[in-house]
């Protein structure tokens, strides 16, 4: 094998069964890659010592013929997931130094199927943002360039860190989280391939909350195969998580290669956005052909309340986030700044701790959840929030799919938006799906005039993750994959 890192969890996990190499020659690999690429800014901590160890575990078991699903298989890991001794801080000052002393129970099922640890990979603070530039350990690069062009650009967020580094190949995959589209939207600007599973698919214990009834765990991978490896062995039912939901796990690599012959895949014209640039709306309608072609039906449908679905959106995150926060006061761990008094000691662990984006977000949910305008707004929000999982509900009637695209935009250049309202219309494609708890896909679909990865995102009925990555699969056999230019 020329270069370990180029292939995929699938094929790396043959090669490992066929000992054509051992997981310590594949995590040396990895571990080379990673300290070439550090440019990238994609991983916050590495952890080449822990990897060796786990790799050698794996050779062992491996030599055994007992192997897990993703034996000797070295991962990225999100800040956002505790990992027992390893820092653990959300990209936050606030938790500062903070390292837990148990595991979450995600990457426990990773480590409990083989997987090996390289690190904790780079997002935005506490998982609010769309570019990756609110990270108090400075902003991811995204492996990608515009043609002719040099200059950096961002590779999306919050899960920016496990997308570029997936994208990079200095991890065979990453676990990501997607509150309002994080998975999704830098799986779309970076050519990866990223699920958001259904809300209560995979448990949120030892995750760092940010808004707990929209946040959800899930991978960011090189192909759709890949993804749905990563889906099996991340999603469990947890007693530690109420919202975990007991249902069986399917074999997720068994959808791939199925026929889309008679499937239903709903075009909702709410997602005509005034002022899409054309190539987005271009490849979406390609998108559709493709299906098309391969014998699926295509249903023009209506979900009516789209529209209200970021401002309701920017309402019910920030409030849930506001009381999620408010645990962090430098008594116990993490960052503290000293005062005059308790009160004076927790302002100032909490203004020097919070970055600026966290700050607003937690002024905002404050706001909305205050005695005057609690009824005004967050009552209200949730209210839209449950006339959009409706026009789903209806919609799953006449469609077994729903086909959208990913992003408004390609990869943008950091600094490039500085309105924050702006920055929050990245997610006006994705943040329905979180607000409705239903799973949805991001899939590589074309690349922009000026070089760049362009995603379109399947979405899908509740714990019906299967579909879509049977509809992810036959997009990705037409359209192929895309790998960034290497120049690192």
């Amino acid at each position: 094998m020329n270069d370990l890192t180029s292939l995929t969890i699938a094929t790396a996990r043959e090669g490992l069964r066929k000992k054509k190499f051992s997981a310590v020659e594949l995590t040396e690999a990895y571990i080379a890659a990673v300290e070439k690429a550090r440019v990238l800014n994609a991983y916050i901590v590495e952890t080449p010592d822990k990897a060796r160890a786990m790799a050698k575990a794996s050779d062992v078991k491996l030599a055994k013929g007992e192997g897990g699903a993703l034996e000797g298989i070295p991962l990225g890991i999100k800040d956002l997931y505790a990992t027992k001794g390893v820092h653990t801080q959300a990209c936050s000052h606030i938790l500062d130094g903070f390292k837990p002393t148990y595991e979450s129970t995600v990457t426990e099922n990773l480590w409990r199927e083989g997987a090996v640890m390289l690190g904790k990979l780079n997002m935005d603070e506490f998982a609010m943002g769309s570019s990756n530039e609110t990270s108090y350990y400075g902003n991811v690069i995204n492996p990608w360039r515009r043609k002719n062009s040099n200059a950096a650009l961002v590779p999306g967020g919050s899960s920016g860190g496990s997308a570029s580094a997936v994208a990079a190949h200095i991890c065979a995959a990453a676990t990501a989280t997607d509150t309002g589209g994080s998975i999704r939207q830098p799986a779309a600007f970076t050519g990866t391939v990223g699920i958001k599973p259904t809300y209560g698919r995979c448990s949120r214990w030892g995750i760092v909350a940010f808004a707990s009834s929209l946040d959800q765990a899930g991978p960011i991978a090189r192909d759709v195969r890949d993804a749905a490896i990563m889906l099996k062995s991340m999603a469990s039912v947890d007693p530690k998580d109420t919202t975990s939901v007991d249902l069986p796990v399917p074999d997720y690599e068994n959808a791939i290669g199925k026929s889309i012959k008679g499937l239903r895949i709903g075009i909702p014209k709410e997602y005509r956005a005034d002022g899409m640039s054309s190539e987005i709306e271009a490849l979406w309608d390609k998108g559709a052909q493709w299906l098309k072609e391969q014998g699926a039906e295509i249903v023009e449908i209506s979900l009516p309340h789209t529209k209200y679905a970021l401002p309701a959106y920017y309402i019910v995150a920030p409030a849930e986030a506001s009381s999620n926060l408010a645990r962090y006061d430098g008594v116990r761990y993490g960052l503290r700044v000293p005062g005059d008094d308790i009160v004076d000691m927790y302002e100032n662990s909490r203004a020097a701790g919070f970055g600026p984006e966290v700050q607003r977000r937690i002024l905002i949910g404050t706001y909305v959840l205050s005695a005057g305008y609690y009824d005004a707004y967050y009552v209200r929000a949730q209210k839209i929030r449950t006339l959009i999982k409706r026009d789903f509900e209806l919609a799953w009637d006449k469609v077994d799919v729903v086909l959208t695209p990913a992003t408004p935009s390609p990869a943008f250049a950091p600094g490039e938006i500085s309105d924050p309202v702006q920055m929050y219309l990245n997610d006006i494609f994705t943040v329905t799906v979180n607000m409705a708890g239903l799973p949805g896909i991001a899939v590589p679909a074309g690349i922009s005039k000026d070089g760049l990865p362009l995603g379109l995102q399947l979405i899908g009925k509740a714990f019906d993750e299967e579909t879509l990555f049977t509809a992810a699969a036959a997009i990705e056999q037409v359209a192929g994959g895309y790998q960034a230019p290497k120049w690192w």
